[in-house]
């Protein structure tokens, strides 16, 4: 069950639904879900040291799970930082699909 959100926890950043995110899913538009805070990566593309693919394969999920398991340094999760858009809504947490297209291959 989600948990309350206290008025004085409203984020200050918009709100997005998975849904929303997941009409971004190529390189013209690519966003992402990282620990509920939404990415617009569409910039970071070329510069990522992975190569744009990695992002492209994960582009309009949650890609919280392969983010975490590949151990990203500090420096990855400051520059993550700069593409912050906003956040997942709080009701798209009951809802969340993980789809991390690498693990299903």
């Amino acid at each position: 069950m989600a948990e309350k959100v206290e008025q004085n926890e409203l984020p200050t950043c918009p709100w997005y639904r998975l849904c929303d995110v997941e009409k971004h899913r190529c390189c013209t538009s690519a966003w992402i879900v990282i620990n509920n805070k939404v990415y617009d990566v569409t910039a970071f593309l070329a510069e990522h040291p992975g190569g744009e693919e990695i992002l492209l394969e994960q582009a309009g999920c949650d890609c919280t799970k392969i983010f975490d398991s590949i151990g990203h340094s500090l420096d990855a999760h400051l520059v993550a930082e700069k593409y912050v858009i906003g956040e997942l809504h709080p009701v798209s947490d009951l809802f969340i699909l993980t789809c991390n297209r690498m693990e299903q291959q």
